[in-house]
């Protein structure tokens, strides 16, 4: 076991962190011998590294250079970020000066950072880029752009990246409301930030959890004309995040459908072959890396008693409504879990009556107190959002081999028997 520094309140152990995977251990095996009376999330390295490979080299094309920003704010636990950079992900969007003094004390000068949170305060931009050498900033404003200027002393060497506010319609969470410029108003300022940058950029979000890759056409060919009219040159085109994971509810295309969108939306606009182009995984990268294990404390009709809720791990599935893929765990000598499954909803364990998960998720009709249900895609947001109202602020970390609860990259049966047959 080794034990990581606590991170904020929260009391966190971490157990089985290893680059060795041989080294660790099965998510039944660590049930049947803790038998956690806390949540467990269980990490599983091996996923981490096949989204990053999947990214590094699909995400690319043969005219332009292309970077893959790990966005550090969908999970910054220290285990999730090792295993990212150690799988070839060396570039990091940053949100805040918390994020930047983690990456910075983790890897160093190994790691790009880009502070893309288009709101900054001063002092975050005067640290961001006196002391650990941030060069690229985004906005979405006049004022923004006068406040970095201002703040670094009308530096020469910035990369300033202008936010388009486009339309979330296909998303399961809109980022367009918040930030962004929409494009009918944002000549002058492409203009006026072209002119202070050294290097320009046009990013935009499609939103989380998108379903549609057209989407990132639409927007792509929005910057085209926004940079045409404009009459700028484009050094750097982000698309954002958005990409997504794989849910019960939300059956999203294959990930390399929204590589070949984008690509073939790029490839028709007339952009300079030395314009990088960039994006901003986070969900799709980490999502399926981790499961959160939660134990049922009662149960009352259909409505299970969990020992974690919206105010710990499970923040998206209650006003967001996320329906997770799950499995029960009971301890062994109890009586066999029944083959019949049925509807349930959850309530976490504070004493806040919002603390309530609808679902439905789907579990054996007669699981009672005392089980265990694995819940999984909760790699992203999950450590991100906890809470300690209410005390419950305690939980344990354990790297695991075990495979995802649902994937977007390991292929099932049924496609491996396809592709073998249309190969023989």
């Amino acid at each position: 076991m080794e034990q990581e520094p606590e991170q904020g309140h929260a009391k966190v152990h971490y157990l089985n962190f290893t680059n060795n995977e041989s080294a660790l251990s099965t998510v039944e095996k660590e049930v049947f011998t803790l038998k956690p009376s806390i949540p467990v999330y269980f990490l599983r390295p091996a996923a981490l590294k096949r989204a990053a490979d999947f990214f590094l080299k699909n995400f690319r094309t043969n005219k332009h250079q292309s970077d893959v920003l790990y966005s550090v704010k969908s999970n910054p636990d220290v285990a999730v970020l090792r295993h990212l950079f150690n799988a070839g992900i060396k570039h990091f969007d940053v949100a805040s000066l918390a994020e930047i003094h983690l990456i910075k004390e983790l890897f160093g000068e190994e790691a790009s950072m880009y502070f893309m949170h288009p709101i900054k305060s001063r002092e975050a931009i005067f640290e961001a880029y006196y002391k650990h050498g941030i060069r690229d900033f985004s906005l979405d404003s006049f004022d923004e752009l006068k406040k970095i200027l201002e703040v670094t002393n009308n530096a020469r060497d910035l990369g300033l990246h202008v936010r388009l506010a486009i339309s979330n319609s296909h998303s399961a969470i809109d980022l367009s409301r918040k930030f962004g410029i929409l494009p009918s108003k944002a000549i002058a300022l492409v203009r006026k930030t072209r002119m202070a940058a050294k290097r320009f950029g046009i990013c935009f979000h499609v939103g989380s959890q998108c379903m549609d890759p057209a989407q990132y056409r639409g927007a792509i060919m929005i910057a085209k004309d926004l940079a045409e009219k404009a009459k700028v040159k484009i050094d750097v085109l982000d698309i954002g995040g958005g990409f997504p994971s794989l849910y019960p509810n939300m059956s999203a295309p294959n990930l390399s459908t929204y590589f070949a969108e984008i690509f073939d939306a790029i490839s028709q606009i007339n952009l300079d072959s030395e314009c990088r182009i960039w994006c901003e995984p986070g969900r799709a990268l980490v999502a399926e890396a981790g499961s959160l294990l939660v134990r049922v404390e009662g149960r009352k009709n259909n409505m299970l008693y969990l020992n974690d809720g919206t105010y710990g791990g499970l923040f998206d599935a209650g006003t967001p409504n996320f329906i997770y893929p799950t499995r029960v765990i009971r301890i062994k000598g109890r009586t066999p879990l029944a083959a019949n499954g049925t509807s349930f909803g959850f309530y976490g364990p504070t004493c806040d009556s919002l603390d309530v998960m609808k679902g439905p998720f789907y579990l054996p009709e007669n699981i009672f107190e005392g089980d265990y249900i694995e819940i999984g895609q909760l790699g992203a947001y999950s450590r991100s959002i906890r809470t300690e109202f209410n005390g419950f602020n305690k939980y344990l970390q354990i790297e695991v081999t075990d495979e995802p609860l649902a994937s977007m990259y390991v292929e099932s049966e049924e496609q491996r028997e396809t592709e073998l047959i249309s190969s023989s």
